[in-house]
C-alpha cells in the first residue's frame, strides 16, 4: 500500500518526499480532480495527502468522496501556508470517520 500527495506548492511536497511520499505539484481544478480520480482508481494507493488550498479547490468533490468511498482515505493536510488548528482538525475527522471523540 502506498501514499501519495496532491499539493499545490513545492515546499509540502519536498517534505512529503523525504518521508517517502511521492506526489504532484497542481493548481487547477480539472487538473486536481483528474489525478486524485487516477489516484482512487489505483489498488496500490491507500492513502491521499492534500494540501488545504487544494482541497478548497475541489471541496464539493472532496465531501463526497469522504462520506461515499472508504478507500483510499482522504486526509487534508496543512502546509506552510495552512490556516488549520491541527489538533481540532484531527479531532473533528476522527470524530466524522470512527465515531471518536477526542
Amino acid at each position: 500500500m502506498r501514499c501519495q500527495l496532491i499539493s499545490d506548492n513545492v515546499d509540502t511536497r519536498m517534505g512529503m518526499r523525504l518521508a517517502g511520499i511521492e506526489g504532484v505539484i497542481l493548481h487547477e481544478h480539472d487538473e486536481i480532480l483528474s489525478e486524485l480520480r487516477r489516484y482512487m482508481n489505483d489498488p496500490e494507493i491507500a492513502v491521499v495527502f492534500l494540501t488545504e488550498k487544494v482541497a478548497a479547490c475541489i471541496a464539493p468533490e472532496v465531501k463526497v468522496i469522504k462520506e461515499t468511498i472508504s478507500k483510499p482515505l482522504i486526509a487534508v493536510i496543512p502546509d506552510r501556508h495552512g490556516t488549520s488548528d491541527m489538533t481540532a482538525e484531527l479531532s473533528r475527522y476522527l470524530q466524522q470517520t470512527v465515531g471518536i471523540h477526542i
